[in-house]
């Protein structure tokens, strides 16, 4: 026995001095690739963006994405490094142009339209735009619809039929699991809490969600009309008619400009860069790109614009990559604030919205940093409810036409289990307690009525809160401001529209507001993103110990990977809810 104990000692002692070492060698090689020499960029190059993978405000930096091998899952590119590559590239003599890869980003409506900006203004240096694609999304295609040439493979295809938006609703389920939703809520539009006491929209929901399409499709087919030349009418019309789904017929009515496979638009790319036929375009990536050797930015260093990233749902605590957390922020603005560097903030958010009580915590931070110094708002996708309450302390807000923003209001959710327990599962519960409402709220037995007005008296006065709040930034009265809220959401172009937004423009207009509100000479500043990104070894360790949860459902359950996604939404739903309507699928 006491061998049998040494040899599994020894066992023990040796797999960990082998993993041990393992992660040392990894760390090493990791530190290797990030810290390689620059990219030499040479003459006749071709920037290539390959954007059909999620793309998020900040990229997740992967030192092993050149290798394929490691890495544990999909690469996410940041928009701040796209931006960047597309500025550097218009400017750079040694680029000739863009090779577009388009086909379905995973990105939402407002972060394409940064970079379709940015791409309309490198166009300006009158260097080339190509695209190819198998298939082409309508998010995949309102990228490439700029390029000067559009090639899409003969027996592809293209989304051609106009925005819709779906939902799930779960009643049907918590009805055969005898679970029974208890609702609380303030707002006609307030909508999240639909999904699970409905079994389809209710007037109010398709109102506003129908009203939101059209002001995003509106925007979407004005900006294609314009980059090819094709009336707003006649877009309508082939979407109506459904009489664009091949490669043949986009090129008929001239979507595409070709018909075509990869080899034909490279031997067209070749005869624009004015290149042998025999020879291989020089094709950069976007992260060999920014590792080039670039001009140095101009500005001060003691004089900095400050953009804080407020991306995902809205959670008390520290949070994480898919959630801001209230701890978090408060201490990454307050380090901000008291930083004389830092001259002006621009605070960039990409947030349905979450707490309420996380969402008003991080309100205070902002209401404390701008009495400082300027803070403007800068809204990305989804800028709502909780999002919204973070904007609306700021001194100016700047959203894109089709960010999605409002739904101002507030809603709280519990659930009755009782019933599911007793017959589902066979547990029963019983207990003793000292006053009448010790157990409350209770998961396991009907509330009373008293019991749920309390808990409706709340939600009112968080709305109320809210409300006033909102209203005071805004300048309006509450009662002006109450007319534009019950949980409805609106675009950017309606809520610049109602006064709930101040200015329509991305990111970039954002930093020139800031830096005038801070009386910074242009380019007399720098800027600077917080948190700051990750380091190599940050990321390894995250990677070797193991994979994200996201990565695991979606791998293990495939199509029901969302409604488990749900779930763990619902179960993170703590207290009041500024949130909202729950998962809003537009394509």
């Amino acid at each position: 026995m006491l061998q049998f104990l040494k040899f599994v000692l020894a066992t023990l002692v040796g797999l960990f001095l082998f993993f041990v070492l393992s992660f040392f060698i990894l760390v090493g090689i990791g530190s290797a690739f990030s810290s390689e020499d620059k990219t030499v960029i040479k003459d006749n190059s071709v920037l290539k963006l390959d954007l059909d993978k999620p793309i998020q405000e900040v990229g997740v930096e992967n030192p092993f994405a050149e290798l394929g091998a490691f890495g544990g899952g999909e690469e996410v590119i940041g928009l701040k490094d796209i931006r960047e590559a597309i500025t550097l590239a218009a400017q750079d003599d040694h680029i000739k142009g863009i090779y577009l890869k388009s086909e379905n980003p995973g990105a939402g409506w407002a972060t394409l339209e940064e970079i379709r900006d940015e791409l309309v203004e490198f166009k300006k240096s009158k260097k080339f735009v190509y695209s190819y694609g198998e298939f082409y999304s309508e998010k995949g295609y309102y990228i490439a619809s700029l390029a000067d040439k559009i090639y899409l493979n003969p027996a592809g295809g293209m989304e051609w039929n106009g925005l819709s938006a779906d939902y799930d609703f779960y009643k049907g389920t918590f009805d055969k699991l005898d679970i029974k939703p208890v609702i609380f809520r303030v707002g006609e539009f307030k909508s999240a809490i639909e999904t699970f006491t409905r079994t389809d929209m209710s007037e109010a929901s398709k109102k506003q969600s129908i009203e939101l399409l059209d002001a995003l499709y509106g925007n979407y087919i004005s900006n294609i009309s314009e980059s090819r030349r094709i009336s707003v009418a006649e877009l309508r019309g082939l979407a109506d008619s459904l009489a664009v789904t091949s490669a043949e017929s986009a090129a008929k009515y001239k979507l595409v400009t070709h018909a075509g496979y990869s080899d034909e638009m490279e031997a067209a790319m070749k005869k624009e860069l004015k290149l042998d036929e025999k020879k291989d375009i020089e094709y950069v990536s976007l992260g060999k790109y920014l590792k080039g050797d670039h001009p140095s930015e101009d500005g001060d260093f003691n004089k900095r614009v400050a953009v804080v990233i407020a991306q995902g749902s809205i959670v008390s605590g520290d949070g994480d990559d898919d959630n801001i957390g209230s701890d978090s922020f408060v201490k990454e603005l307050r380090e901000i604030r008291e930083n004389d560097k830092i001259k002006a903030v621009v605070l960039r958010i990409n947030s349905p919205g979450g707490s309420a009580l996380a969402s008003d915590v991080m309100w205070r931070e902002i209401e404390l940093t701008r009495k400082k110094k300027p803070v403007i708002a800068s809204m990305s996708d989804v800028a709502a409810s909780g999002g919204y309450y973070m904007a609306m302390g700021c001194d100016t807000i700047v959203a894109q036409p089709n960010t999605i923003t409002g739904s101002i209001g507030i809603f709280a959710l519990l659930f009755n289990l009782q019933d599911f327990m007793n017959n589902k599962l066979g547990v029963t519960f019983d207990g003793v307690k000292t006053n009448p409402h010790a157990d409350w709220p209770s998961l396991t037995r009907e509330m009373t009525d008293f019991e749920k007005m309390k808990i409706q008296r709340n939600v009112e006065e968080g709305y109320a809160t809210f409300t006033r709040k909102a209203a005071e930034g805004r300048g309006m009265s509450v009662e002006q401001l109450r007319s534009l809220a019950s949980g409805r959401v609106w675009s950017g172009v309606e809520a610049k529209a109602n006064g709930l937004v101040d200015v329509l423009g991305g990111l970039d207009e954002a930093i020139k507001i800031a830096a005038k509100a801070a009386k910074l000479d242009d380019k007399d500043y720098r800027v600077r993103y917080y948190p700051e990104k990750k380091n190599v070894v940050q990321e390894m360790i995250k990677e070797l110990t193991g994979k994200s949860e996201d990565k695991i459902l979606s791998e293990k359950l495939g199509v029901l990977a969302p409604h488990i996604k749900t779930y763990q939404k619902l179960m993170n739903m703590n207290g009041m809810q500024a949130r909202m309507p729950f998962d809003l699928n537009i394509h």
